[in-house]
Formats: C-alpha cells, structure tokens, sequence
C-alpha cells in the first residue's frame, strides 16, 4: 500500500520572485509559491518532505490582484444566507399554500410544503418530492423517534397508510424509497453501500450541508440548542421545520413569512470565500494527478518520493491555472477600474446580487431591486448602477463594514445609555441587520455637533423598519454621522438632499468617469470627504516614518529617517486599465523635516492631499443660437487654448513574433523593403522605434518580415534557374510591422522587451497622448447635470 498525505499547519508562503509592476509589464501573475509538508507511507517506509505544491496569486494594498499582467478585482456578493425560511400564498383558487424552503451552504434548495389532502411533503427536486416521513427516516430516526419529537404527532399519524407505513420501518428500507423516488428508478432494489455514497453524494452533500452560518440561523429560526459544530441537517432540524410549517398552517396568528431582502437573511460572499472554493477544488485536481503518477510508479516498479509526485512541471501547475481560470472566467471577476481615484476606491466597495448562485438582470423582481429599510447605513440608496441590473448592484455606505465571520453587513451608532448620558461618554456600537430592529435609533441629521448643548426633546427615529417621532429618553443609539447612510460617490455631492434621486444616482455614476486633467483644481464647493477619499485610494504618497529629506526628483525621494536612507520611488507616466496617466509629483523640497502621515508626493486628480477630479469653470444657463439644444452644451475656446480640459492619456501597442506553418521564424528588423524611408525614420537598428520619438498615425512602430514561399507561378527566370542547378528554394517576406493606428499620434514614452524565447519574442510600445477638450466630448456636474459638446 501507498499513502499521501499534505499537512497544512506550519505551511510557507515565499516572497514573490517579482514586483507588480514587473508583472504588469510582462504580463504575468502576481504570485507566491506555496510549501507545504508532505508524508509518503511506502509499505515500512515513510519520508517526509517539505514541497511546493504551486503558486497562489497575492492581493496587492489595493484590494486587487494582478493575472496575467492585467489588474482585476473581485466583487463583494450578496446571497441569502443558509437557513430556512417561510413563506405563503395564493393559489388559483385563492387557498393559502405554506411552505418551507431549506438552502444550503453550497445554494441547493429543498422545499417544505403540505398539500390539500394535508400531507406534508419533501421537494427535493423540480419534478420529485417525497414524504418527509421517508426523509426523517432515511436521515436515521425511526417512527417513534419522530413521534416524540413533534409538537402535531396526530398530524403525522393522519396521512400514512400501511403501505407506507410499511416503508419506514428501517433506515434501509427508507433509504431504498428515497432513492427510488429521488433518482426515478423501479424495480426492486437491493440495500448496499455504494447506493449510500451515491445519495450522499447526489442529495445529502448538496443539500443538507448548512454551514457555520446555516447552523446559526436554523438555531435562531427554530428555536433550536443544536451545537454549532453540528453544521449538517440533522433530523431534528426537519422535524422542527415541519412543525413550524404546521403551525402556519393549522394555527391562527403564526403568520411569520419570513422577509427574503432584509438584510439579516443576506450574507456576503467575499473574495475570501470564492478563493478558498477555488483552493479546494485545485487540491481535488491535484489528488487526481498524484494517483497518476502512483499508478506509473507502480508499473515502472520505482521508488517514489513527495518530491517526485508533485512535480513542478506537470502537477503544482494546476494551483496557479485554476487560480487564472476563476478570474478570467467567473461573472463578478472584473478589471480593475482606474479611471480615477475615486474609482479605484469605490470599484472595492461594490455588492452584487448577480453571479452564480445569485438573481439575473432579466428575472429580477421590482420588489428585489428596491430599497430596503435594513439598507440604511449599510448599502446606499443612491448608488447603483443603470439599465438592467439597477437594484441589484449596489455600494458599501462609507461606514459599513462586513462581519468576515458571519457575513453581515454592520453600521456604527453611538450608545445612548443612562452611564453615558451622565459621563458625556459615547461608545460606538456595531451592530448587525438582526440586532438593530429591537433599538431605536435617532436620525443623525437632527443632533447637535457640539456635546455640551442638550440635544431636542423630541427627535425623529427609527424602530422596526418604521420612522417615529419620540422622546430622546427613549432613544437607545443615535446615527454618528448624516452622511453614514451614502456611498462614497453620494457623499461626495453638495447638498444631495436637494437632489432628485434619479439626479443623484446619475451624478455618483459620472463621478467616476472623470478623467485626471493636466492641471487639477480643487473644488470650491465640497462636503469635507475629499481629502479622506485620495487617501484611501493610495494614489499619494504618504510618509510612513518622520524623517528629513535628503533630495527629490521624478522618479525617487530620498528620506532621512533614525539615521537611516530611505528610498521611496515614485510612479511616473505608468498606464492604467483605461489608458490614463498615472503620474506621481514630488511635493516636498529638499532639506524639510516631514512627519508621518504627511503628503510626499501627489497623485493624479489629487491638489494638497484632497480629490480633485473637474475644474471650477463659469456656468451660464441660457440659449445660445440653438447650439445648447437640450443637452448640447457650447464651450469657450478659451478652455481649449489654455489647456484648462487637457489629459494625457497613455496606449499600449504591441506585437509579437510567431513561427510559420513551413517552420520559418519571423523576424524584427529595420529593412523592410518597398517601404518610404520617411515611415521607418523613427526606427533603431533593431527596428523598434526609438524612445522620446513622435509618432505620426501610419509610422512604423515595430518592422517586422514573415517569411513565405514563393509559388511556382511567382518565380522569375533566374530564380527558376537557382532552383534548377542548385536545388535552391527562393523565399520571399512578407511586411507585417506594427503601425500606429488612426488617431494613435503621440510620444513613445516606453518600449518592453519581453522574450520567453529564442523565437518568441514580443515588443509593447507605449504612447503618451495628449488629448484636448473637443466636439463630442461628455461633461457633467455634480448633482447628474450632463452634456454633450456641441
């Protein structure tokens, strides 16, 4: 016999090989190599060995992670939790029908439900159901133990007749008629245990495993003392469900539906999650490999070692491409959006009901979509997105965090308490969907700032989703905050409580498609979250350590700090997902004492540390000969010739060099013939195009020739004569050089080598454009004041 094992505890992650910005450049994935111990068992022999079994990609300080040279950036997702919950409706005949719909931890559903002859039934699929009866006893209890764990025995006794009575008398005999109904098979059937593994695996696995987060909410719905670490469904909990369900039933004034969008039934399913999904399912591929390679080992009558079972080249490969197959395949998996700064922060922020497991945009209901008062201070109101999916994508409030063990959704309040009103004290308090509906909460926007003015004797709260007015005595916590109920987009509007929603929406959504101009400005206007936003979003450098400086230029800041140099680089024309330039811009002269936490250095669409994204122009509203039509907007010269609406804007280019169907390599190089000298005029000896070159729209970027044969037509008469005498083939090339686009004129700021090898080569160049205020272009306001340039 041969045994495998992997042990976990004591696991090593090394430092990545490279820097992110050499993965972007050569697009590859930023990662680190994970070791861990393995124990091979070889009839009396064991070794131990500490392997790597892969590469596992890193979250930057961003939040993101680099795949293939591209930042991306997985979004928060809002499922319902595992649990059960209750519901009734009307038939067509306008009876009331009850039912009961357990989820699991892995999103499978089962259904509770009692028909007209009042028999309770088991839905475990679309087109089966079976008696619960059958379920309770195929989980292992027998009729007795159901009786006497049920508060409605004689309900359970009225439906059974002796045939099915008959059924249940064992768990083998309960088992075999689940799974002739559950898997639609006749005849008779013989009880054995491969039968077992096979229903495990189909229905118990998938639909009976309720989680950590599951086993809460069954325990709280239920009224259930079942131990946490008990995180399957266990008879109990059906019998408990049931009777619940007969309850509504039978029962005037147990009608308890249960509220599918509050917030309390919802969890978020964070990255974390998806990527522990994806670890497991890598270590699954990963054992199908290693018993491979056993079953060689065996044939081939060699001694196998841990190192030789996961081998880089073959086996550990599978961790870092399961890992690039999540991102690039799974819905919620995005490119990182830096447009701006404010862009950067809020993509993190993000919450989607969409995804697997999750609504679509087309089968959504309206009730779905709509605000929730749970939503308050948790989920903005205002920020989501247009078209089909409004509703269903939303953003974190700038408050709200999320409990990574449950995975609710918390908001702060300071606590009212009687210690606290005598001491002047207030402790900030989170608190989750659940707990907040049994205090009343004062509305943050009717409070004084100031803590030595009494607060009104009479305030506008909240309690149990509905909005009172009551004394202050009576208030248990008070909002912290009036903007603690807004995204980050939303509370960077002036006066949004003048605004229309729809207006508002509009305007956080534009916020973010601001380009960094040239020039930045503040604005004169602001809520006071500016400079917190830039901070956040890291675009500034910031010090880490009080120090002196000792020089600064473009690229670096040399600190002085505990008689130590420190070198801090700076970002300079880097190109991000969207093709703006990001440019960090030394602010501090040399030979001045810094403390921490100061600003070095600024970032793009950032003035003194605060978010600076337009510019404060003058506004005129009135016609003007018919150019300002409705949403056309006429602009003065003045902002093009003054470069006051300038960006810069960076485009990548590349080419790469392949090997031909003949088995010809291409090849780079500066002769092309039958091409202008003028079009290779910006061309090295190499036949990339030099740095600092301008570049004109047709000019070559790259040369490049494909080799090719000749047809016997195309031959001219000495080469019929070479290839008679000599047996020469005559080839000719073919120009296929990278040229620059329509519209592509600009500055080459930077050319990637990027070679992997001898006949794969590729070449980047990138361009730094600058692009001025024209006709067509989109400018906005803040508060979703649009146009279009005409």
């Amino acid at each position: 016999e041969i045994s495998f094992q992997l042990f976990a505890k004591g696991y090593q992650l090394l430092e990545p090989s490279i820097k992110e910005r050499d993965a972007v450049y050569e697009s590859l994935t930023y990662s680190s190599e994970l070791y861990v111990s393995a124990r091979l068992i070889f009839g009396f022999d064991v070794q131990k060995q500490t392997i790597s079994i892969g590469n596992i990609p890193i979250m930057n300080s961003l939040g993101t992670f680099i795949i293939n040279g591209i930042y991306r950036i997985v979004i928060n997702q809002i499922l319902l939790s595992p649990g059960i919950y209750y519901r009734s409706e009307l038939d067509h005949k306008g009876i009331s029908i009850y039912t009961g719909t357990i989820i699991s931890d892995w999103g499978g559903r089962s259904e509770l439900a009692i028909d007209k002859k009042e028999r309770i039934w088991a839905r475990v699929s679309r087109k089966q159901k079976i008696s619960i009866l059958v379920l309770s006893s195929a989980m292992g209890s027998n009729l007795k133990e159901i009786l006497d764990n049920v508060s409605y025995p004689e309900i359970f006794l009225s439906f059974p007749n002796a045939k099915e009575k008959k059924r249940i008398e064992s768990k083998e005999k309960a088992i075999l008629e689940f799974y002739q109904q559950f898997a639609c098979v006749g005849g008779d059937l013989v009880f054995s245990e491969s039968l077992c593994e096979e229903l495990q695996k189909k229905f118990f696995q998938q639909k009976c495993e309720l989680g950590r987060i599951g086993r809460r909410n069954m325990n709280r719905r239920l009224n259930l003392d079942i131990p946490q670490n008990s995180t399957f469904l266990l008879p109990r909990d059906v019998l408990a469900a049931t009777d619940h369900l007969i309850g509504m039933k039978f029962e005037t004034g147990i009608l308890d539906d249960d509220d599918m969008n509050h917030l309390k039934n919802k969890r978020i399913r964070s990255v974390a999650d998806l990527l522990q999904d994806q670890f497991g399912l890598a270590l699954g591929r990963l054992q199908h490999a290693v018993q491979k390679t056993i079953r060689r080992v065996f044939i081939r009558q060699s001694k196998p070692t841990p190192q030789t079972l996961v081998t880089p080249t073959s086996t550990s490969i599978l961790l870092i491409t399961t890992y690039e197959t999540f991102f690039g395949t799974y819905p919620l998996s995005q490119v990182f959006d830096q447009t701006n700064p404010l862009t950067q922060t809020v993509h993190g922020r993000k919450v989607s009901c969409l995804g697997p497991g999750g609504l679509t945009g087309r089968t959504a209901s309206f009730r779905s979509r709509d605000i929730h008062p749970s939503h308050y201070g948790r989920i903005c109101p205002i920020d989501t997105s247009e078209g089909i999916n409004v509703g269903l994508t939303g953003s974190l409030a700038i408050h709200a965090r999320i409990d990574h063990w449950w995975g609710s959704v918390e908001s702060p309040f300071y606590e009212i308490s009687e210690k606290a009103k005598k001491k002047k004290e207030r402790q900030v308090v989170y608190l989750s969907p659940n707990r907040d509906e049994y205090y009343m909460i004062a509305a943050g926007n009717s409070l004084s700032l100031n803590r030595g003015i009494q607060e009104e004797q009479v305030v506008p709260a909240r309690y149990r989703q509905e909005f009172l007015t009551i004394a202050w005595e009576q208030i248990h916590v008070r909002s912290i905050f009036p903007f603690q109920y807004f995204s980050i987009g939303g509370s960077l509007i002036p006066f949004i409580e003048h605004n229309d929603a729809n207006r508002a929406l509009m305007s956080s959504n534009m916020q973010r498609q601001a380009v960094p101009l040239s020039r930045s400005e503040k604005c004169i206007v602001g809520t006071g979250l500016e400079r917190q936003t830039a901070l956040d979003s890291r675009v500034s450098v910031i010090a880490e350590r009080e120090g002196k400086i000792i020089s600064t230029n473009s690229h670096k800041i040399l600190l002085s700090s505990s008689g130590k140099t420190i070198s801090i680089p700076l970002v300079t024309h880097r190109r991000s997902n969207k093709n703006t330039c990001m440019h960090q811009k030394p602010r501090v002269p040399r030979g001045k004492s810094i403390k921490k936490g100061q600003i070095l250095a600024e970032g793009a669409a950032t003035v003194g540390g605060e978010l600076a994204l337009g510019k404060n122009v003058l506004v005129a509203y009135m016609p003007w000969e018919g150019y300002n039509f409705e949403d056309a907007v006429l602009i003065s010269e003045r902002l093009v010739y003054e470069d006051i609406y300038t960006s810069f804007h960076i485009r990548k280019y590349e080419i790469q060099t392949d090997t031909t169907s003949q088995g010809s390599a291409e090849k780079i190089t500066k002769e092309i013939p039958h091409l202008e000298e003028h079009l290779l005029r910006n061309l090295d000896r190499n036949g990339v195009v030099k740095l600092g070159s301008w570049v004109e729209t047709g000019d070559i970027l790259v040369g490049k020739l494909t080799p090719q044969i000749a047809s016997e037509s195309s031959y001219i008469a000495e080469a019929g004569l070479l290839r008679a005498i000599f047996g020469l083939e005559v080839s000719t090339s073919k120009e296929t050089s990278l040229k620059l686009p329509i519209g592509g004129r600009g500055r080459v700021i930077d050319v990637k080598w990027i070679q992997r090898d001898p006949l794969d080569i590729m070449v980047r160049v990138y361009i730094l454009q600058k692009r001025e205020i024209k006709v067509g272009d989109k400018v906005a306001g803040r508060h979703g004041n649009k146009g279009i340039i005409s």
